[in-house]
């Protein structure tokens, strides 16, 4: 899913520019690894990665009743991500182009009550069968002696629900802004979706 999602990429990008492509750092790496660019013939221009979530759609909601709070503009995820520990109640979720290249809608970010922990929520469009191979992966890559994470299977919705710490993504800290935080969790998911097509 994810070569055919980044194929698909590409291409668009190359329909407005044959000779030259501009893409994120996980995207140009991708394409440098599994040969899908000619650099002989195209040549690549990295972007910064502090764009990657501009033009994305932002809200923020009550964490107790999913009501609606507001929709947010870009300037909201330079936040830092403890504005979650001033503002408990609240969650965020964000919409991007960027989440269906790796399988899924958007993202959900709160500050967990009970362990304190910042919770990452989605929903993974990959098949039932791949259960082990996501577990091992969450499990050899979610960091510290405490990482935990829930993943169950929608049969309904063909979706996999999972919830799992930022705290135990390899780059986190306590200063990162959302904005931030968004891009560890993507780099995150990308190596996920190509760790699982790799054993397809």
């Amino acid at each position: 899913m994810l070569k055919k999602e980044m194929e698909r990429y590409f291409q668009k990008k190359l329909s407005e520019n044959k000779d030259s492509i501009e893409l994120y750092y996980e995207e140009k790496e991708y394409a440098l690894k599994h040969d899908l660019i000619d650099v002989d013939l195209i040549s690549i221009r990295e972007l910064p990665s502090e764009n990657r979530f501009r033009n994305a759609y932002i809200e923020r909601g009550n964490k107790e009743t999913e009501e609606f709070l507001s929709q947010e503009e870009d300037d909201f995820l330079k936040h830092k991500i403890s504005y979650f520990d001033e503002h408990k109640n609240e969650f965020i979720y964000i919409e991007s182009e960027w989440w269906s290249i790796v399988g899924i809608d958007g993202v959900a970010f709160e500050k967990d009550d009970v362990f304190g922990n910042y919770d990452v929520m989605l929903g993974l469009k990959l098949q039932k069968k791949q259960d082990s191979a996501i577990r091992r992966f969450l499990s050899d890559n979610l960091k510290g002696e405490q990482a935990t994470y829930d993943l169950m299977f929608d049969g309904n919705e063909g979706v996999w629900s999972l919830n799992f710490a930022l705290n135990d993504l390899e780059d986190f800290n306590e200063e990162l802004t959302i904005d931030e935080a968004f891009r560890i969790i993507y780099s995150f998911l990308i190596k996920l979706a190509e760790t699982i097509e790799g054993l397809q």
